[in-house]
């Protein structure tokens, strides 16, 4: 009992013990980091191995994770029961046997690849005009010798300024092009130039490295004023034939060629359509050469 005369309250004590969240108890934290970590580096991997692959490989894989059903017997990468579109092929609608192909079906246009288009006989052997497939690597000889990156051409500096090079789903595209003062044929004729004829021999050197089929388009500005006969397609089909007729008589082989077009002036390289620059002639070192021995 308390002694008579004290009136002090007891003194109670009250001790809370508390839980803090560190250490090795932040698990739920880690764990949502290491997956956001797995996914980017997955991310990074389908990057890599998207530009790692061949269009060969990657349809290869596409087919893996679209198997053929019975109502849909298209060979590529398929979205969809009866639609088929194809993110490797050049259009849509890929079509039964060989692989994604444009509507119009065409020997420079396929897809090929395992499920694809065979040129094998009945025994298994290749038979006599089995496709030439064009590795990058020979794409690539074949651009720096004829942008003069190897080390070992003598092309002048006038000369390489008319010349570019891409690779496309196509093939190796060579762009040959005007500049100001500097046309690859007479104005308004398809008559080449000594300009033109100078590239059309660099040209025919570099395509003797590979013997893949070859396509030649040729391209022409727009006019100012709107003809009744627009002169447009008949020049550029003109000087798309002027420049086959160059580079064979430079020494290419007729039997490669496989089309020659002219696209008036419907695909112009730069925005303005009335500039020099959408005069241009291209030949293409086709991805799938169909070239007979």
């Amino acid at each position: 009992m308390a002694a008579p005369g004290d009136n002090a309250a007891p003194v109670i004590i009250k001790r809370k013990k508390i839980v803090r969240a560190d250490g090795h108890h932040g698990g739920a934290r880690k764990v949502a980091y290491a997956d956001f970590v797995t996914a980017l580096m997955a991310f990074f991997l389908l990057m890599w191995l998207l530009n790692a692959t061949t269009e060969k490989q990657r349809k290869g894989i596409a087919d893996y994770f679209s198997p053929t059903i019975p109502i849909n017997r298209i060979s590529g990468g398929g979205e969809g029961d009866f639609g088929g579109e194809s993110l490797f092929s050049e259009s849509w609608l890929a079509q039964n046997g060989i692989g994604g192909s444009n509507r119009t079906v065409s020997e420079e246009h396929q897809n090929r690849g395992e499920l694809g288009m065979s040129d094998q006989n009945a025994e298994g052997a290749a038979g006599p005009e089995s496709p030439t497939v064009a590795s990058a690597g020979e794409f690539a000889a074949v651009s720096e010798q004829l942008l003069g990156r190897n080390g070992e051409s003598e092309v002048s500096a006038d000369l390489l300024r008319h010349i570019r090079t891409r690779v496309t789903d196509e093939g190796l595209i060579i762009e040959l092009f005007d500049l100001d003062g500097a046309p690859l044929f007479a104005a308004g004729t398809a008559e080449p130039t000594p300009l033109l004829q100078s590239l059309s021999a660099l040209v025919v050197s570099a395509a003797a490295l590979v013997t893949n089929g070859v396509a030649v388009e040729a391209h022409t500005r727009a006019r100012p004023v709107v003809a009744a006969d627009s002169p447009v397609w008949t020049l550029s089909s003109a000087r798309a034939d002027a420049m086959r007729g160059l580079i064979e008589a430079q020494g290419l082989d007729g039997q490669r060629l496989r089309r020659v077009t002219g696209y008036a002036d419907r695909e112009p390289v730069v925005r303005n359509p009335l500039s020099a620059r959408n005069n241009r002639v291209e030949v293409i070192l086709l991805r799938y050469g169909m070239s007979r021995d």
